[in-house]
């Protein structure tokens, strides 16, 4: 419902100080990385960062991609088809310059020297991009290494 993949079906989302529950999704300003990663197997890694930017070039300059691609790590991989999935989603949702970051589950795939370093680097874009991030995720820990603010969701309800 944040993003605006799924109507609300009540309420209101108020974002700022303003209504957006009737907001179109590309109206938001708001993107995410899901699950799955939802990244472009025919394309390379620098393709895939970039896929957003086809549409929208003046939203990040060249100057900012790079910085983004070295603070992930990625800089040797950028000729590749797809490997560091998490990072690459990552990228190119961030080139993007979102109001909101909506993380599905980011570390649920990885094992544990990748999955530290993945939170690092969340946390350092979170805090660089002065970013409001939303993370789903069903790992208790992870909630609490990740966040500032931790809430329960119990069958729809805020526990």
């Amino acid at each position: 419902m944040i993003l605006g993949i799924v109507d609300a079906d009540g309420g209101r989302i108020i974002f700022n100080g303003e209504d957006i529950t009737d907001v179109p999704m590309e109206k938001r300003g708001f993107n995410i990385v899901f699950q799955d990663y939802a990244l472009f197997p025919n394309l390379n890694v620098y393709q895939n960062i970039t896929y957003g930017l086809r549409n929208k070039p003046e939203i990040s300059s060249k100057e900012e991609v790079e910085e983004l691609i070295s603070l992930l790590g990625l800089e040797e991989h950028l000729n590749k088809r797809i490997g560091q999935k998490q990072r690459v989603a990552l990228a190119r949702t961030m080139v993007m310059k979102p109001k909101i970051l909506l993380l599905d589950e980011p570390l649920s795939a990885l094992d544990g020297v990748i999955k530290e370093s993945i939170k690092d680097r969340i946390k350092t874009i979170a805090q660089e991009y002065d970013l409001t991030t939303i993370i789903v995720t069903h790992d208790p820990e992870e909630a609490l290494t990740l966040s500032d603010r931790v809430m329960i969701i119990n069958e729809g309800v805020i526990a």
